[in-house]
C-alpha cells in the first residue's frame, strides 16, 4: 500500500500560498479604492454642507460685505439641486509624488442668477467639498486656508468649477 500522508499537506500548502498571494494583491487594490470611496463620500457631504450654508446665508463678514455690494441675490435663500458629483484621475503630480484627482460638481437651480452669482455659489460648494475631504483624511494642517489642494495618503484632490445645467 502507498503512503499518501504527505500529499494532502503539499496541496493545502499550495492552496494557502495561492490564497495569501491573491489576498495581498486584493488588499492593495481595495485600499486604493477605499481611499477614493472615503473621498467621494466626503465630497458629497461637503457639497451638501456648502449648499446649506450658502442658501441659509451664513458667510464670513468680509464675504457678506462683498455679496451685499455686488451679489445681493446670493444673500437670499435659494434652492440648488445636485445632479452629479464625479472625479477624474488627471495623472501624477510630480510636486507631491501622488496621483491627482479632480472633482467636478454638476448642479442646477431654478432661480435666476447672474454668472458671477453662480460662480460664488459654486465656489462655496467646492470649498466645503475640499474641506470635508481634508477633515476625513486629517490633512487640514497640510493644506492652505482654502483647502486647495487637499491630500490623502495616495492622492492630491482639487476641484473644477461647478457645471451649471
Amino acid at each position: 500500500m502507498i503512503d499518501n500522508k504527505g500529499q494532502i499537506s503539499a496541496e493545502l500548502l499550495f492552496l494557502f500560498g495561492t490564497l495569501v498571494i491573491v489576498l495581498m494583491i486584493s488588499v492593495i487594490f481595495i485600499a486604493g479604492e477605499n481611499e477614493l470611496d472615503i473621498a467621494m463620500a466626503s465630497a458629497r457631504s461637503g457639497v451638501i454642507e456648502g449648499i446649506a450654508t450658502s442658501s441659509s446665508g451664513i458667510y464670513p463678514a468680509d464675504t457678506y460685505r462683498d455679496y451685499l455690494n455686488s451679489k445681493i441675490n446670493v444673500l437670499e435663500p435659494y434652492s440648488v439641486e445636485i445632479i452629479n458629483i464625479s472625479y477624474t484621475e488627471i495623472g501624477d503630480d510630480n510636486n507631491y509624488d501622488k496621483k491627482r484627482i479632480q472633482f467636478k460638481v454638476y448642479a442646477k437651480t431654478s432661480d435666476r442668477f447672474t454668472n458671477k452669482e453662480l460662480v460664488s455659489i459654486g465656489d462655496r460648494m467646492n470649498y466645503n467639498l475640499r474641506k470635508a475631504i481634508a477633515i476625513s483624511f486629517n490633512s487640514t494642517d497640510a493644506t492652505n486656508k482654502l483647502y486647495n489642494p487637499v491630500f490623502s495618503p495616495h492622492y492630491v484632490y482639487t476641484t473644477a468649477n461647478v457645471k451649471w445645467v
